[in-house]
Protein backbone atom coordinates (compact mmCIF):
# COMPACT_ATOMS: atom_id res chain seq x y z
CA UNK A 1 0.00 0.00 0.00
CA UNK A 2 2.82 2.38 0.86
CA UNK A 3 4.42 1.66 -2.55
CA UNK A 4 1.16 2.46 -4.38
CA UNK A 5 0.85 5.79 -2.60
CA UNK A 6 4.43 6.73 -3.48
CA UNK A 7 3.80 5.87 -7.13
CA UNK A 8 0.74 8.12 -7.28
CA UNK A 9 2.50 11.06 -5.65
CA UNK A 10 5.39 11.25 -8.11
CA UNK A 11 5.45 10.07 -11.68
CA UNK A 12 8.83 8.82 -12.75
CA UNK A 13 10.53 8.75 -16.11
CA UNK A 14 9.67 5.06 -16.12
CA UNK A 15 5.93 5.85 -15.85
CA UNK A 16 6.23 8.20 -18.84
CA UNK A 17 8.06 5.53 -20.83
CA UNK A 18 5.44 2.87 -20.11
CA UNK A 19 2.65 5.30 -21.00
CA UNK A 20 4.40 6.14 -24.28
CA UNK A 21 4.99 2.51 -25.10
CA UNK A 22 1.42 1.45 -24.37
CA UNK A 23 -0.21 4.35 -26.19
CA UNK A 24 2.05 5.30 -29.08
CA UNK A 25 4.67 2.79 -30.18
CA UNK A 26 2.47 0.40 -32.13
CA UNK A 27 -0.35 2.73 -33.13
CA UNK A 28 1.38 6.02 -33.91
CA UNK A 29 5.12 5.57 -34.36
CA UNK A 30 5.30 8.80 -36.38
CA UNK A 31 4.69 10.74 -33.17
CA UNK A 32 8.20 9.91 -31.99
CA UNK A 33 9.42 12.16 -34.79
CA UNK A 34 7.34 15.05 -33.44
CA UNK A 35 8.51 15.40 -29.83
CA UNK A 36 6.87 18.79 -29.39
CA UNK A 37 3.40 17.38 -30.16
CA UNK A 38 4.11 14.27 -28.09
CA UNK A 39 5.30 16.38 -25.13
CA UNK A 40 2.08 18.37 -25.30
CA UNK A 41 -0.03 15.20 -25.27
CA UNK A 42 1.99 13.79 -22.35
CA UNK A 43 1.60 17.04 -20.44
CA UNK A 44 -2.15 16.93 -21.04
CA UNK A 45 -2.13 13.35 -19.73
CA UNK A 46 -0.73 14.71 -16.44
CA UNK A 47 2.99 14.05 -16.68
CA UNK A 48 5.51 16.67 -15.52
CA UNK A 49 7.63 18.41 -18.16
CA UNK A 50 10.91 17.47 -16.49
CA UNK A 51 10.02 13.78 -16.50
CA UNK A 52 8.89 14.04 -20.14
CA UNK A 53 12.25 15.57 -21.14
CA UNK A 54 14.13 12.83 -19.28
CA UNK A 55 11.99 10.17 -20.97
CA UNK A 56 12.85 11.60 -24.40
CA UNK A 57 16.56 11.56 -23.51
CA UNK A 58 16.19 7.95 -22.36
CA UNK A 59 14.49 7.03 -25.65
CA UNK A 60 17.23 8.80 -27.60
CA UNK A 61 19.65 6.47 -25.83
CA UNK A 62 17.84 3.51 -27.37
CA UNK A 63 18.82 4.73 -30.81
CA UNK A 64 22.41 5.60 -29.96
CA UNK A 65 25.11 2.99 -30.32
CA UNK A 66 27.18 2.98 -27.14
CA UNK A 67 30.82 1.94 -27.42
CA UNK A 68 31.83 -1.17 -25.56
CA UNK A 69 34.06 -0.95 -22.54
CA UNK A 70 37.74 -1.51 -23.33
CA UNK A 71 38.55 -5.20 -23.48
CA UNK A 72 34.93 -6.32 -23.62
CA UNK A 73 33.75 -8.71 -26.27
CA UNK A 74 30.29 -9.71 -27.40
CA UNK A 75 31.20 -13.04 -28.95
CA UNK A 76 28.56 -15.62 -28.19
CA UNK A 77 29.90 -18.34 -25.93
CA UNK A 78 27.38 -20.66 -24.32
CA UNK A 79 29.71 -21.17 -21.36
CA UNK A 80 30.29 -17.45 -20.79
CA UNK A 81 28.67 -15.79 -17.80
CA UNK A 82 27.96 -12.05 -17.64
CA UNK A 83 29.51 -10.59 -14.49
CA UNK A 84 27.82 -7.52 -13.04
CA UNK A 85 29.78 -4.72 -11.41
CA UNK A 86 28.67 -3.64 -7.90
CA UNK A 87 26.49 -0.74 -9.14
CA UNK A 88 24.73 -3.00 -11.64
CA UNK A 89 24.22 -5.71 -9.01
CA UNK A 90 22.69 -3.18 -6.61
CA UNK A 91 20.30 -1.88 -9.24
CA UNK A 92 19.47 -5.26 -10.82
CA UNK A 93 18.74 -7.85 -8.14
CA UNK A 94 19.20 -11.60 -8.62
CA UNK A 95 15.68 -11.99 -10.07
CA UNK A 96 16.47 -9.37 -12.74
CA UNK A 97 19.84 -10.88 -13.54
CA UNK A 98 18.25 -14.34 -13.72
CA UNK A 99 15.59 -13.03 -16.10
CA UNK A 100 18.24 -11.59 -18.43
CA UNK A 101 20.08 -14.91 -18.43
CA UNK A 102 16.84 -16.77 -19.18
CA UNK A 103 16.09 -14.40 -22.08
CA UNK A 104 19.55 -15.08 -23.50
CA UNK A 105 19.16 -18.84 -23.11
CA UNK A 106 15.85 -18.68 -25.01
CA UNK A 107 17.36 -16.57 -27.77
CA UNK A 108 15.23 -13.50 -27.01
CA UNK A 109 18.35 -11.45 -26.22
CA UNK A 110 21.81 -11.71 -27.66
CA UNK A 111 24.88 -10.25 -25.98
CA UNK A 112 24.43 -6.87 -27.71
CA UNK A 113 20.76 -6.45 -26.80
CA UNK A 114 21.46 -7.66 -23.25
CA UNK A 115 24.08 -4.96 -22.86
CA UNK A 116 21.67 -2.36 -24.27
CA UNK A 117 19.02 -3.45 -21.73
CA UNK A 118 21.52 -3.19 -18.85
CA UNK A 119 22.75 0.20 -20.07
CA UNK A 120 19.18 1.56 -20.37
CA UNK A 121 18.27 0.16 -16.92
CA UNK A 122 21.29 1.89 -15.41
CA UNK A 123 20.28 5.14 -17.14
CA UNK A 124 17.00 5.29 -15.22
CA UNK A 125 17.11 7.42 -12.08
CA UNK A 126 15.90 4.60 -9.87
CA UNK A 127 17.81 3.04 -7.00
CA UNK A 128 16.73 -0.41 -8.06
CA UNK A 129 14.84 -1.91 -10.96
CA UNK A 130 12.01 -4.34 -10.29
CA UNK A 131 11.56 -7.43 -12.43
CA UNK A 132 8.38 -5.92 -13.92
CA UNK A 133 10.27 -2.73 -14.84
CA UNK A 134 13.09 -4.76 -16.38
CA UNK A 135 10.61 -6.64 -18.57
CA UNK A 136 9.30 -3.30 -19.84
CA UNK A 137 12.87 -2.16 -20.56
CA UNK A 138 13.55 -5.38 -22.49
CA UNK A 139 10.33 -4.79 -24.45
CA UNK A 140 11.33 -1.22 -25.27
CA UNK A 141 14.82 -2.26 -26.37
CA UNK A 142 13.47 -5.09 -28.54
CA UNK A 143 10.90 -2.79 -30.13
CA UNK A 144 13.80 -0.89 -31.72
CA UNK A 145 15.60 -4.02 -32.96
CA UNK A 146 14.88 -5.06 -36.55
CA UNK A 147 14.13 -8.76 -36.88
CA UNK A 148 13.33 -9.20 -33.17
CA UNK A 149 9.60 -9.84 -33.64
CA UNK A 150 9.64 -13.29 -31.99
CA UNK A 151 11.59 -12.07 -28.96
CA UNK A 152 9.40 -8.98 -28.71
CA UNK A 153 6.22 -11.09 -28.76
CA UNK A 154 7.64 -13.44 -26.12
CA UNK A 155 8.49 -10.66 -23.67
CA UNK A 156 5.27 -8.76 -24.45
CA UNK A 157 3.25 -11.83 -23.45
CA UNK A 158 5.19 -12.00 -20.17
CA UNK A 159 4.61 -8.31 -19.39
CA UNK A 160 0.89 -8.39 -20.10
CA UNK A 161 0.43 -11.75 -18.35
CA UNK A 162 2.02 -10.17 -15.25
CA UNK A 163 -0.33 -7.19 -15.46
CA UNK A 164 -3.41 -9.37 -15.82
CA UNK A 165 -2.19 -11.45 -12.88
CA UNK A 166 -2.30 -8.30 -10.77
CA UNK A 167 -5.91 -7.80 -11.79
CA UNK A 168 -5.37 -4.28 -13.09
CA UNK A 169 -4.00 -2.48 -16.08
CA UNK A 170 -2.46 1.00 -15.91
Amino acid sequence: MHHEQRGKMKETVFDVLVYLFENYVDDRPELYANQKQLALELSEAGFHRGEIRKAFRWLDGLSTEHPLAPGSSLHRDAAAIRHYDPAEARKLDSACRGFLLLMEQHGALDARTRERVIERAMALELEEITLEQLKWIVLMVLSRQPGAEYAHALVEDMVYDDLQGEGQLH
